[in-house]
């Protein structure tokens, strides 16, 4: 069945044949894709030829319906054929249409240097097959085929003008271009290709040079956070350990003084009551001796006398000094203690503070980020922690090339 196909489908269109003729050279195509096809050769004042095999003719051949292949396609189109091209085979926006199909064009291929041409799969054959089309260049399908033809000569640009830095035609070289330093294409094509590969080595290099540093900077900044994270939970448990010292020593203080003011007071109020018998004896005595004086018994009078004039004596409590002005105000040793304590922990969170500014993954003197890295080093020292060190070697980085030259000299 596909033997069937290509025997009645036009090779221009790749439909089945809609009025076909055969030329003299056998081949058959539609009458309408044929004429247009020679109606542009004539216009570009190419030589009539066949499209498959190049075969050149003169005069240009009469134009008659093949009744026979006209016959053969409608009876295949009775019997159910039709077109079977698939539809992802057909150009698109964005491909590059084969500019030999009539109708509707299918994708391209291959696009030839020598005639500007861009061909379907179908259509590049007679490239393949015929000898004609041997030095013929054939490249990737390209729409900007004219780019690679010179503006001034109408040829196909095959060398290229260091001088000049530009793609130009043979004519060029013994024109406007004459004595200039010329080389073919492909030549300066290999070379910028070989310092391509250079670069292209060079940046895989840097890349993983970089990739290298990124994870010596992550496993900085993660062991950085580390040695933070134990630094405070170290001092958060000295700073604790040392609230506790202070609070033991200020129950410690309290009950010094407490136990001071119990002792004294205890024994003031045991001379207090000392003191408040004493003047009841005393109180009691007084009024004997009141009541003794105005009495008007003599004998009573000589009977108690004696016993009322005996002194106390060693029952009496010797004279009491009491200082008016006692108090703890003279205890100023927590005072000073305070004040010491002060100064020390200023003293000392200075010292750490010089030590933690002192932590840095990249020095400040140096950059952290691109264009540009130097020789680094991270020191990980956070509150007398053990540190940590790790190294970040980076190349540096040289200013764009601007010129030709600077971009083939650039490392």
């Amino acid at each position: 069945m596909a033997a069937a196909m290509d025997s009645i489908s036009c090779s221009i269109c790749l439909n089945l044949l809609k009025d076909p003729v055969t030329i003299p050279c056998g081949h058959s195509y539609c009458m309408g894709c044929i004429k247009d096809s020679w109606d542009q050769g004539d216009v570009k004042g190419v030589l009539i030829s066949c499209p498959q095999c190049r075969q050149t003719f003169i005069p240009r051949p009469v134009l008659k319906k093949s009744t026979m292949l006209a016959e053969l396609v409608e009876n295949l189109k009775k019997a159910g054929l039709q077109d079977a091209t698939p539809a992802h085979c057909y150009a698109g926006p964005g491909d590059v249409a084969c500019d030999f199909c009539t109708e509707r064009k299918l994708k391209a291929v291959k696009s030839c240097l020598v005639c500007l041409v861009s061909y379907c799969e179908t259509h590049l054959q007679p490239h393949y097959e015929s000898p004609a089309f041997k030095k013929h260049k054939l490249v990737k399908a390209s729409i900007q085929l004219e780019e690679k033809i010179c503006s001034r000569h109408d040829k196909l640009l095959e060398m290229y003008c260091r001088t000049d830095q530009q793609c130009i035609c043979l004519l060029c070289v013994v024109g406007e271009h004459k004595g200039h330093d010329t080389v073919s294409s492909e030549s300066e094509m290999t070379e910028r290709q070989s310092q391509l590969g250079e670069k292209q080595q060079k940046s895989k290099q840097r890349i993983q040079t970089r990739e290298k540093e990124i994870q010596e900077l992550r496993q900085a900044v993660k062991s950085l956070k580390n040695s933070a994270q134990a630094a405070v939970k170290d001092s958060e448990r000295i700073f604790t350990e040392l609230i506790r010292s202070i609070e033991r020593r200020r129950s410690e203080v309290k009950e010094l003084i407490r136990a001071q003011e119990k002792a004294e007071v205890s024994r003031a109020e045991g001379l207090l009551e000392q003191l408040e018998q004493e003047i009841s004896e005393l109180r009691r005595r007084e009024a004997e001796l009141e009541q003794l004086l105005h009495t008007e018994d003599n004998i009573q009078f000589l009977q108690s006398f004696q016993s009322l004039c005996v002194s106390p004596g060693s029952e009496a409590l010797p004279r009491i000094t009491v200082n008016q002005h006692i108090s703890f105000e003279d205890v100023k040793s927590v005072t000073g203690l305070k004040s010491q304590v002060e100064n020390i922990c200023s003293e000392e969170i200075a010292k750490i503070s010089v030590q933690v500014t002192k932590v840095h993954i990249v020095p400040p003197s140096e950059p952290h980020y691109p264009p540009s890295f130097g020789r680094t080093q991270s020191v990980l020292s956070v509150g007398g922690l053990p540190s940590r060190r790790n190294d970040t070697t980076c190349q540096e980085t040289r200013p764009e090339p601007k010129t030709r030259e600077e971009f083939l000299e650039c490392e």
